[in-house]
């Protein structure tokens, strides 16, 4: 304690010498750091800050500009749905019309085929009727020559023998239908 004692001054203080040397190293510090450290932070922070801003506005006009193609693409598409609605609305039309076409010419085709198939038949029956004619008169003059016992054989006795027998026929015929 009595080195303590011994000693006047105050052992936590720093001499005087010390503290002038320190206050005018931390002024220079400090000088140094107004002028040069923080207009440099000043800067950088002005720059981040312009960044950012900028960001959010690009963000901002690129987020606009998405919501514009978006409604562009929707009205795209509702116009491309509707398109394709009128395409498939004219192919069924366009169906339609291609099965009424065939139909008629199928029905047209149906009834040239009728009515060739008619005239065959009409034509085919006529030369039926005219082969029994000449089979049912040789027929009929042979028969009639050997009821009647003399010769037939003259073509205008004959003929008309033969005439007269299918006019008769074809009376009988007419009459039988009428009756029906």
């Amino acid at each position: 304690m009595n080195i303590l004692a011994a000693e006047s001054e105050n052992p936590l203080l720093p001499p005087l010498g010390e503290i002038i040397i320190g206050l005018i190293a931390f002024g220079i510090v400090l000088l140094v750091m107004f002028k040069f450290v923080a207009p440099r932070f000043e800067q950088v922070f002005r720059a981040r800050r312009e960044a950012i801003e900028g960001g959010i506005e690009r963000a901002e006009a690129m987020q606009t500009e998405a919501k514009a193609a978006l409604e562009q693409y929707r009205a795209q598409l509702a116009e491309a749905r509707n398109e394709a609605a009128q395409i498939r609305d004219q192919a069924r039309a366009e169906g339609q019309q291609i099965l009424e076409e065939l139909r008629s010419q199928a029905q047209e085709e149906s009834a040239r085929i009728v009515a060739r198939g008619a005239e065959q038949l009409a034509s085919q029956r006529q030369q039926v009727i005219n082969e029994l004619r000449g089979q049912i008169g040789a027929l009929a003059v042979d028969l009639a020559s050997r009821v009647v016992g003399e010769s037939l054989a003259e073509e205008a006795r004959r003929r008309g023998t033969v005439d007269r027998f299918l006019a008769e026929l074809d009376d009988m015929a007419t009459s039988g239908e009428g009756a029906r």
